[in-house]
């Protein structure tokens, strides 16, 4: 059959069928074909109610009573009671309504899910569901691939569908180098595959995830080293170091250089002196002193007769470093600049003017920097803070604004672990500052039960009683930010209509607009506020050393790497500082909660949050959804090391990747996702 062959052309796919598909991104057969299932239920091994115990079970069992119920915020839940010859148990499904109507009186069903404890008492959460006599009737291992569901899809639809493809699966090519394949002893493509949608045994779908896994760190790898190797051919500007000025400007700064800012500005100075255009990533947890060391580098290009631009992805991170940078280069008479989409009319003319004549040596700014009316004189250094948050075609814009390709400093506060930076970001140089400035102390975090706020206010009121500031961020609703600002206004007027009435309270929210934040932070910043009731926009580059406590709300509904970006908002000064974290409900704490209750260490936790979560935390959600990550976890780290050593052998073999068509189309594809330049 053609891989190419859409699927409406299949037996059994109408148009309702095919457009549902299309919603899924599923146009042809091969996209079927890699559409992997995301886990299995192994009917193999069922277990009486009775024996059960905590973990993946399967249950052969009637169901004798169902009830649907709609509580809080939308959500509607159904419940089954479920019976066998042994015992009875709950079965709970969240927004499935449908599965009250799913059962027949006197049927038997599989069940496999989740047997847990939870809302004080044991339940089955979430389980799939199949006729006791279809899996009977099955030859073989009774493995069944459980795919994500795709709307207006039946999942025996999509199984079936996947079953008539099982000839065109057998005859598939391999798409790795085939002395890859043996060296690494995997599977060939088409075994891989066939375990995967028809497995026989769990050793076997083991064998399969890896060889598929294998291969998606390899593509990625070698996407990374090639533009490694692209970034080395390129013409940029050697940056001659000058000894004297970077002496003078650490002599002037009024407080002491960690010694990790020294070893990551020592690195950057060395790139600087060669002619291949640096491509660095400086990765330093919140308050760490990252503004420090790029400015000591805009004071060596600009002793060169060169430009520097730095942009932040917020108008009130932008103006926090502008305000930065310009106090610490004051002294140097740097000429230091904030271009934003307030500057407008004359000011924003006479400020293009300067920057093209080179008078601005250091222009700050959001993405207004890589509009078209933007021109430099001499653009040889940009920095690039929260990284991550731009798209290739931003930074690729703003690598244009010059004749040679200048050096690139990218900076990101969210640490990221060891082996997300091999593959994601294998391409850059990584300095890492793991040094917080001397003075500061730990913060003070606990989980807190939603029943006690009234005590949490108290201490709250406490803090602001000496002249403190505080942070109370509020619940994440859903991923519709609508419901956010909602949430966040209804609590905004009922703390400063009720516990905190004596205090000056402030809202912040992403619906504000600029000007409207702007000046909510200015207000906050000066002391004029007392307390902040936001959402997660303060996450980034917001500067209050005199804030010392804040609250989060419905704290386990965020990821690790948000939790302890939000917490750095406090603990910026030699005050002692706290951060507590309010659940949603009285249920035992979260195994999120609890590592970021225990540690402070920003690379301890990205490494748990990739764990917990996947990297779409660190990498960014759009952006991690396109590299397409269907089984290799970026946390394997020694399979990651295998797929590295593949990549270089690869290439220093000097094979040509134009002949395996499938493996040259995912390279080139990871390469514009991850490139930054």
């Amino acid at each position: 059959m053609n891989l190419s062959l859409p699927l409406h052309e299949l037996d059994g796919v109408g148009d309702k069928t095919s457009e549902a598909f299309r919603r899924a991104n599923l146009r042809t057969v091969k996209d079927l074909i890699h559409y992997l299932p995301r886990a299995y239920d192994d009917y193999s091994q069922q277990t009486h109610i009775a024996d059960l115990r905590p973990g993946k079970v399967t249950i052969v069992a009637r169901v004798e009573s169902t009830e649907t119920k709609s509580v809080r915020r939308g959500m509607r839940i159904t419940s089954a009671t479920l019976a066998d010859d042994t015992s009875k148990l709950k079965a709970v499904w969240f927004n499935q309504p449908y599965r009250a109507a799913q059962f027949k009186e006197g049927e038997r069903y599989v069940f496999g899910g989740t047997f847990e404890f939870k809302y004080n008492r044991y339940q089955l959460t979430n389980p799939s569901v199949e006729l006791a006599k279809n899996i009977e009737q099955q030859d073989g291992e009774k493995i069944v691939p459980v795919y994500r569901s795709i709307r207006g899809v039946k999942p025996q639809l999509l199984r079936k569908l996947v079953a008539s493809l099982r000839p065109t699966i057998t005859m598939l090519g391999e798409t790795l180098p085939k002395n890859i394949v043996d060296s690494q002893k995997l599977m060939s493509n088409s075994e891989a595959l066939l375990a995967l949608h028809f497995p026989q045994s769990q050793e076997q779908i083991a064998r399969a995830r890896e060889r598929v896994a294998f291969e998606e760190l390899f593509e990625l790898l070698l996407a990374s080293q090639l533009n490694k190797q692209a970034n080395s051919r390129l013409q940029g500007y050697a940056i001659p170091f000058d000894v004297a000025a970077a002496k003078d400007f650490v002599a002037k700064l009024p407080f002491a250089l960690t010694g990790a800012q020294r070893r990551a500005a020592w690195q950057i100075i060395q790139d600087f002196e060669s002619e291949i255009p640096m491509n660095r990533l400086l990765q330093g947890d919140v308050g760490s002193g990252k503004t420090v060391v790029a400015g000591l580098a805009a004071r060596q290009a600009a002793q060169a007769g060169y430009q520097s631009a730095l942009m932040a992805p917020t108008e009130i991170l932008a103006s926090q470093h502008a305000e930065t940078l310009r106090e610490l280069l004051a002294p140097f008479d740097m000429n230091v600049a904030l271009l934003t989409g307030s500057v407008k009319g004359k000011a924003r003319a006479e400020l293009l003017a300067r920057v093209a004549s080179g008078e601005v040596d250091l222009l700050i700014g959001t993405h207004a920097l890589i509009q078209k009316t933007v021109e430099y004189h001499k653009l040889g250094f940009v920095v690039i803070d929260e990284q991550h948050r731009f798209g290739v075609a931003q930074r690729q814009a703003l690598l244009d604004k010059s004749e040679h390709m200048p050096h690139l400093l990218a900076m990101t506060a969210t640490p990221i672990p060891r082996s997300l930076a091999l593959t994601v970001y294998g391409e850059l140089d990584v300095s890492v500052l793991d040094e917080l400035p001397a003075g500061r102390k730990p913060i003070t975090t606990k989980i807190w039960a939603p029943t006690n706020t009234e005590k949490l206010y108290e201490h709250v009121d406490a803090e602001l009683a000496k002249g403190r500031q505080g942070y109370i961020i509020c619940s994440l609703i859903d991923d519709n930010p609508e419901n956010d600002v909602k949430s966040v206004e209804a609590e905004y007027k009922k703390l400063r209509s009720t516990v905190f009435r004596h205090r000056k309270v402030g809202l912040l929210h992403g619906k504000l607009t600029p000007s409207e934040k702007e000046a909510v932070m200015a207000d906050f910043a000066d002391g004029t506020l007392d307390l902040l009731v936001s959402t997660t926009v303060v996450e980034v580059g917001v500067n209050v050393p005199n804030a010392t406590v804040m609250i989060i709300e419905n704290a386990d509904r965020f990821g690790l790497s948000q939790l302890h970006q939000l917490r750095g908002r406090v603990g910026r000064s030699s005050h002692q500082s706290y951060c507590y974290l309010v659940m949603s409900d009285s249920s035992k704490p979260t195994q999120r909660l609890r590592e970021i209750e225990k540690s402070q260490d920003g690379f301890y936790l990205a490494e748990a949050d990739l764990k917990l979560r996947g990297p779409g935390e660190i990498y960014g959600r759009s952006q991690h959804g396109a590299l397409n990550l269907q089984v290799a976890s970026l946390g394997d780290t020694k399979l990651i090391a295998r797929a590295q050593v593949a990549a270089r052998e690869f290439l220093q073999s000097g094979e040509d990747l134009v002949q395996y068509t499938q493996l040259a189309t995912a390279v080139h594809k990871n390469q514009r996702l991850t490139t930054l330049n």
